[in-house]
Order: C-alpha cells, then structure tokens, then sequence
C-alpha cells in the first residue's frame, strides 16, 4: 500500500473519517484514539515470532487491523502517522525503570515522542509528549513543562533530566524526567539525547524481544487507556484500574481468557493457530501457579 492508502487505513481504524488538522485539537483527538483503540501487547513475543520494529511496517500493521506490538512499534507506527498528517515530530531516547535502583541506567527500552510547534498557554513552548507505548498512561500528550499535569484525573510528573540543556531548542527540551501514575506497574522514565537512531532502537528490540532474560517474554500483557480507566491482561489477571481503585479478577477458563484478550483489550488475533493458542494457554496457567505460589510478588 502506498502512503495515503495507508494513513487512510490507520484512521479508519481510529474511528476517524478524516484526518483531523495539525493542531493541538487534532493531536489529541489522534492520540486519545489510538491508546484506546490499538492496545499494546506483547503476543508475538510470546509466540516466538516478534513483529519488525521499523515505523514503515508497524504502521502497515495498524492500517491492516493487525497487532501493533510493545513501545518501540506503538511509538514508531504513531510517530509515522503524525510526520503524514504534516505534524513536526522528533524522538528521544527513553529509558523505563521499575525499581530506584535501575533509575541511573542508560539502557534504551522506550521510544519517546516529542511533538513541536503547537504552544498553548500552559505551554507557550509548544513542545508535547505523545506517548502510545506505555500500556497504561495518559489517554492525551503531556505538555513538556516541569510540573504536575492531571490527564482524566491521573496525576503524571514532569522533571528536570539528568544534564538536561535549556528547553529553547526548536525540537524541545533534550531530556526530562517522569513520574507514572500511581499504582502503575512502572515507576519512571528518564529521558535523553542517548543514541536513539533506527539501528539502535533495532538492536534494542532483538534484546526485548528474543533474549533469554527479556521480561516481555515471561507472560501475555496486553493493555490499553479506554479514557479515565487503565485496562490490562496481564498471565491471567484482568485489571481495570481506575483513580477510584483496581478492579482485578482471575481469568479461570481458556475462554474467559481469550475473551478477555479479543474483546476487552481489543487484541487483533486472526493470525494465531489453535496449537499456538493451547501451548501459549498451558504456559500462562503454569506461570500464574508459580506467582501464586510465591505469594503474587
């Protein structure tokens, strides 16, 4: 398909008839659609078959209805998406931590947007962070102003990065720090000018996705941000987390947790055979015993 076909495809898939402007209104509108519509997943990993990670072939995926994949696909298929509909995008180097102890490390595992020239008066700057690679997060760009910024009543952080040059660069701030959500899986992010290029962001995902140790190869995670509520399958747990709490449950049968897959999480699965399903089936069940039995760390 060529490109007008293409980003045609993609917007349908958002719900979208037309391509919204290149403004702020229409980043939002872009950004709420494709959190909610595209989850983020992990299922060809587990399967043993990881999707390519270039921007090209992701955002075929999404026009084609098909899964996306984990961060640097969800970001690279929306920052494809973005650039064609004549918005002034530029990436960043990201590092995810989970524990403070990893908060200093300078491995890249996160591809980071940054959207330009859209200022607002809470940001006369006009440099935003669209982000549709976290899994749980905010539903709309972040403004790139140091602060707390409340997206439907989430409260997410925006630091100073570590060595961080002055923001007045016309792509935005070279590096930033942030907080997540409270009661997220992850804690942070740290953002550089770190070697980001498409060869680095490639050897990063043959690590994420095919290394022994990777943890996106430990159970099926698919998640998505469906406005306010943050949902996720996660082995065999269904969450949807809200400000008013967590509503988690069990998936106790094979189609409770399919269906929760497909049609919950929205998660594209025309392409798994039976066998793929029933082996992938025995492994999330051996894996949730083990975590229940070691108390659900």
């Amino acid at each position: 398909m060529d490109d007008d076909t293409v980003v045609g495809a993609y917007l349908a898939r958002l719900g979208l008839d037309a391509a919204p402007p290149a403004t702020l209104a229409g980043l939002r509108e872009l950004h709420r659609a494709h959190v909610a519509r595209i989850p983020y997943d992990n299922l060809s990993t587990m399967l043993g078959r990881p999707d390519p990670v270039d921007p090209v072939a992701a955002a075929a995926r999404a026009a084609g209805g098909r899964r996306v994949g984990y961060c640097f696909q969800q970001n690279g298929a929306l920052g494809w998406l973005l650039e064609r509909l004549g918005f002034a995008v530029s990436r960043r180097h990201g590092h995810v931590w989970f524990r403070p102890e990893d908060q200093l490390g300078t491995a890249l595992n996160h591809l980071v947007l940054v959207v330009s020239g859209l200022p607002a008066d809470d940001n006369p700057g006009g440099h935003w962070w669209a982000d549709a690679g976290l899994g749980e997060g905010f539903a709309e760009p972040l403004p790139l102003v140091r602060g707390d910024h409340v997206v439907d009543g989430w409260s997410f952080g925006i630091g100073a990065g570590y060595g961080a040059q002055a923001a007045g660069r016309p792509t935005g701030p070279a590096a930033w720090t942030y907080r997540h959500l409270p009661g997220g899986v992850l804690r942070g992010l740290v953002v550089t000018s770190r070697d980001h290029s498409a060869e680095a962001v490639e050897a990063a995902h043959d690590t994420l996705s095919r290394g022994p140790d990777s943890p996106f190869r430990r159970v099926v995670v698919a998640q998505r941000i469906d406005g306010a509520h943050q949902r996720t399958v996660r082995g065999l747990v269904h969450q949807v987390m809200t400000r008013g709490g967590k509503d988690q449950r069990d998936l106790t049968s094979y189609a409770e947790w399919r269906g929760a897959l497909v049609d919950d999480l929205l998660l594209a699965v025309d392409d798994v055979s039976d066998d793929e399903w029933a082996s992938l089936w025995e492994r999330t069940r051996a894996a949730h015993r083990a975590w229940d039995e070691a108390g659900r760390p």
